[in-house]
């Protein structure tokens, strides 16, 4: 494989009709069980990075995810405060970059696959 990284984007509100972070880390962890080789990262924007926050079960599963070999979780610090969240109240792992935007071109730039979940 040339270009082994594959971008997941997670935003929206994470209600119906959009899917919440448990789905996306399903998402994730398929694309893992596949593409062993690959990189994976799940980068988050936007309302559901409340999703993140605390200690909710799709939280300690992003967390999880995170703390996995060749697999990532980024969340969007404008998102975040946006929607009034500490980046410490994160679980460990998770990455923080300054605007998902930006972030997501340059990975695409960089060659990664991009996929919108």
């Amino acid at each position: 494989m040339e270009n082994a990284d594959l971008v997941l984007h997670l935003a929206g509100p994470g209600t119906q009709p959009f899917p919440d972070l448990a789905a996306a880390l399903r998402v994730a962890r398929n694309a893992r069980a596949e593409l062993p080789e690959a990189t994976i990262e799940l980068v988050v924007q936007g309302p559901i990075v409340t999703q993140l926050a605390g200690s909710g079960p799709a939280a300690v599963e992003a967390g999880a995810l995170a703390a996995e070999n060749g697999t990532k979780v980024t969340a969007c610090r404008n998102s975040l405060r946006s929607a009034g969240i500490d980046e410490t109240s994160l679980p460990a792992g998770i990455t923080v970059v300054p605007a998902a935007v930006a972030h997501l071109a340059q990975r695409q730039f960089g060659g990664a696959a991009y996929i919108r979940v």
